[in-house]
């Protein structure tokens, strides 16, 4: 039986029974919090949570799903898919347990002839919550199951919940056993493979709150009307009636296998690691025709990223398989094929759909001619070198030049036997947006034209550089430059940039900031004058362009000047940045050598430190590691620089950082020799104790295993634990303890405060029930109902929804009642309806109430016929929102 034939029968068999037949919404439904529509239910789910009342008492959909959290699975095993569909049949407050129970065995059971799926049901096995023995009975007495055949499992298995407050309950599971060939007997309990699930059948029937996990929860209430949500996966239904092993070789998948066969050569079924190949080619071929129709294009944010990866593992399988020509040219016609008859608007809209994935495949075919080699070249290097993997770095390079994804690079990999730092390379990909993000707020170098500073360079050679022996030097102005272009002179009060014949300034790299302080000259051709020096940078190789402001006289060409940097300033900067490699070297100590710096900025009295690690780290940690900087800082370690080849400093042990260049030349700046090793451009301390103290403010996170400590240096450092005393003498004066007393009282008040608050929050809820019976007495009489529609400053939320129940409950049964009750609180309003039988029975719906009502108050709301509440932004228009419920119970 074709799966188009089954999906079908589905639809019939439950429109024969007074099911409203749904179309599937797009996969891009419109939810928040969803990548893709990912389970039938998806598009029902207001009705369910009672957000919109349900046009239809039942309705039944075949839905298009896509999941992608197990791309890396497809084609691995024969459960996981991408796309795929979902026959559900629905109840909103209609028929329940026994109606959804009959529905699915009648369709499973039912003969071929009659229009069903023909399953034996000696096959049938079926599984129920522990505790629910309705369910368990109605399966004996509908279907004739023994009691064998009904297993119980627990919450984990066979309860139901969107994982939020909101609706809940038991399900039931229909399996189909395969046969002894697939596993050993004993039902689903013993073995899933041979017991294979087909059909769940979720019993929504109460309201569960403080939802920790798929098993922890609390129930509120049964819920006021009962709904039946089901789910049936179509395509294993399809490859047990069609006699197939697996997804992958039904009617509807496994034509582009046999295609992709054609073309390259293989056949399924003779190689497992070819046969995972065919399985992604058949999957994601399927998968993103399907995307593409739905209106995604490739990109590399969200869901067009997923396409992307989708397509571009497709055509990369193929070449896996042998096969270099476009594969998608001749493989997704054969998924349309396959798949119009149960999707028509595939084949109008083909053209646009083939344009967009043949030109996402050029475009990979593009990168792959470029980066495969690449990717060999630093395999080959690893494997040489004896290394386990690539480093970060090479990912980095794969991804930023060549256009490698890091998934690409990642099974790539693998496939060699080798891992990627894919921690380092998250780093280095951070790194690039904060630099990305800092340069053009900063606009170093205020342009990015490099002609003129190559004229530069090319006219007076490169810049004589003394940062590290020097804080002032003789220099003479061999270029200015104004917005991006040469000048003759820059005057008081203007911005430019200016490149000496050489200088003291320290350029920023390595993540050492740039230097601070002035250029002053006297004698020139226009006198004597001042510049403020506000950056130092590399544009290119070999010039030192600073930044200034002129703050006094002209500044010209040839004029002799002094460059002075701020001896504070550099104190400061060198105490950060010997500070950084102190730190590196103490996070390894206490952690161990994969804590790995991965990035790093400092200037004066401050550093930031990102490096690879997965979790926060204890407190206890962050102390021993500042405790390891500071014994260093005590022990006066002596700080060195010295230049080497590349070779000689990684056979010392130095540690490099990815994504920094180096020349065949390095230099290695060592903190007590071989405690803290590495290559380093920055100015450094003389000896670890001139570093004055690091203390250690902050870890966070940075990224998926990455994490960033930051701290204070020298007089900073010293200021900050000064405040931090002055604070707690406060606190002790204020509490009047003794410093070491503050946690244990401070924790004393809030446990008070807390108390107080609930004390509060009893006496507030006791004193809005206490006005439930004044607003009930003050109901007045439109038209023979008993209306309650007010409005209550300072009332929200559930507050709100209390207070109109309780009106409710105190109105009675003996007449029709609807309360309306307006809250307003911080200028916005909002609002909660409940009707009771008698208004209900008169034709209101309080969700009906509720949205007349929003639209006064500029909002909406929804609900079901007894209780509906809503919000607006409007609080003016509460008294026309009143006005509006009282004239519709007027002409019920």
């Amino acid at each position: 039986m074709e799966t188009a034939e089954i999906r079908r029968r589905f639809l019939a068999h439950f429109e024969t029974a007074g099911h409203t037949v749904v179309p599937s919404a797009p996969l891009l439904f419109d939810d928040p919090n969803l990548l893709f529509v990912n389970a039938g239910m998806v598009p029902f789910k207001p009705y369910f949570l009672g957000q919109e009342t349900p046009p239809f008492d039942r309705a039944t959909s075949v839905q298009k799903c896509v999941r992608t959290l197990d791309i890396e699975e497809v084609g691995k095993t024969t459960r996981h898919g991408t796309f795929f569909q979902m026959n559900g049949n629905f109840s909103f407050g209609d028929y329940f347990k026994a109606g959804a129970i009959e529905h699915a065995w009648n369709l499973i059971t039912g003969s071929v002839d009659d229009g069903g799926l023909g399953f034996d049901p000696a096959t049938i096995w079926v599984t129920v919550l522990h505790t629910d023995t309705e369910s368990r009975e109605l399966w004996k007495k509908i279907a004739g199951l023994p009691d064998e055949r009904i297993q119980n499992r627990g919450l984990l298995d066979n309860y139901w919940h969107m994982g939020v407050p909101g609706p809940g309950g038991p399900c039931s599971e229909i399996y189909v056993d395969r046969g002894a060939q697939y596993g050993p007997d004993g039902g689903p309990e013993a073995d899933e493979d041979r017991f294979l699930e087909i059909w769940n059948l979720v019993f929504m029937q109460e309201e569960i709150t403080n939802v920790r996990a798929k098993d922890q929860f609390e129930v509120v209430a049964p819920l006021p009307h009962q709904n039946i949500d089901t789910g049936m996966g179509l395509e294993r239904v399809a490859y047990l009636l069609q006699g197939k092993e697996n997804m992958y070789e039904i009617d509807e998948v496994f034509p582009v296998i046999s295609r992709a066969e054609e073309l390259t050569g293989r056949r399924y079924g003779a190689d497992p690691v070819d046969d995972v190949r065919f399985r992604v080619i058949a999957d994601h071929v399927r998968s993103g025709l399907m995307l593409i129709g739905d209106g995604v294009t490739p990109g590399n944010e969200s869901r067009g990223y997923v396409l992307r990866r989708l397509l571009r593992r497709a055509v990369r399988s193929m070449r896996l398989l042998g096969y270099d020509d476009p594969a998608l040219p001749a493989l997704l016609p054969v998924s349309q094929e396959r798949m119009r008859s149960s999707y028509p608007e595939l084949e109008k809209d083909f053209a646009r759909i083939s344009q967009i994935a043949f030109a996402e495949e050029e475009a990979f075919r593009q990168t792959l001619g470029k980066g495969t080699q690449i990717f060999d070249l630093h395999a080959r290097n690893a494997k040489e070198a004896g290394r386990a993997g690539l480093s970060g770095d090479a990912a980095f390079t794969l991804h930023d030049t060549y256009g490698f994804p890091i998934d690409l690079t990642l099974e790539m990999a693998e496939e060699q036997g080798l891992s990627v730092d894919a921690d380092g390379f998250r780093s280095l990909m951070a790194e690039q947006r904060a630099r990305a993000k800092a340069d053009a707020k900063s606009k170093k170098g205020l342009h990015a034209d490099t002609t003129a500073y190559r004229a530069a360079l090319d006219a007076h050679g490169p810049t004589d550089w003394l940062a590290y022996t020097s804080l002032a030097t003789e220099s003479r102005v061999v270029a200015l430059l104004a917005g991006g272009e040469p000048t003759p002179a820059l005057g008081a009060g203007s911005l430019g940039e200016v490149v000496l014949d050489r200088t003291p300034f320290y350029a920023e790299s390595g993540g050492q900031n740039a230097d601070a302080g002035h250029l002053v000259w006297s004698g020139g051709p226009a006198g004597s004058g001042r510049a403020e020096v506000l950056d130092v940078q590399r544009p290119i190789k070999g010039l030192v362009v600073h930044q200034v402001r002129v703050l006094e006289g002209e500044l010209t060409l040839d004029v002799d000047l002094e460059a002075l940097v701020d001896p504070e300033w550099r104190t400061g900067a060198r105490q950060a940045h010997s500070g950084t490699h102190v730190v590196h070297a103490a996070l390894r100590e206490v952690l161990g050598p994969t804590a790995l710096q991965s990035g790093s900025y400092n200037r004066p009295g401050y550093l930031r430190l990102d490096f690879g690690w997965g979790s926060a780290l204890a407190p206890d940690q962050l102390r021993e590691v500042e405790e390891a900087s500071n014994r260093a800082l005590r022990a006066d370690l002596p700080v060195s620089a010295n230049l080497m080849t590349i070779a000689q400093a990684k056979e010392a042990g130095a540690l490099a950082l990815f994504g920094e260049t180096y020349g065949e030349q390095v230099r290695v700046v060592e903190i007590g020799g071989p405690w803290s090793r590495e290559l380093c451009g920055g100015t450094h301390v003389e000896h670890s104790s001139q570093i004055g103290t690091v203390v250690l403010t902050s870890d966070s996170s940075v990224g998926a295993g990455n994490r960033r400590v930051e701290a204070l240096v020298g007089i900073e450092g010293f200021a900050y634990l000064a405040r931090e005393r002055d604070l707690v003498a406060q606190l002790s004066g204020l509490l009047k303890v003794k410093p070491d007393d503050i946690p244990g009282r401070v924790g004393d008040l809030v446990e008070r405060l807390k108390a107080t608050e609930r004390e509060l929050d009893k006496i507030r809820a006791a004193e809005l029930l206490s006005g439930a019976g004044t607003l009930a007495e003050g109901a007045k009489d439109v038209a023979g109902t008993a209306v309650v529609a007010t409005r209550l400053d300072g009332v929200g939320g559930g507050d709100l929804r209390t207070l109109a129940l309780d009106v409710r409950n105190r109105l009675g049964q003996d007449r029709p009642a609807v309360v309306a009750l307006f809250g307003v609180t911080d200028g916005k309003p909002s609002v909660v309806i409940a009707l009771n039988p008698g208004a209900i029975d008169r034709g209101l719906s309080a969700g009906d109430l509720v949205r007349s009502a929003g639209e006064q108050i500029g909002g909406r709301g929804g609900g079901k016929a007894d209780v509906a509440q809503g919000g607006g932004t409007d609080a003016s228009g509460v008294d026309a929102a009143i006005a509006t419920v009282e004239s519709a119970v007027s002409g019920a």
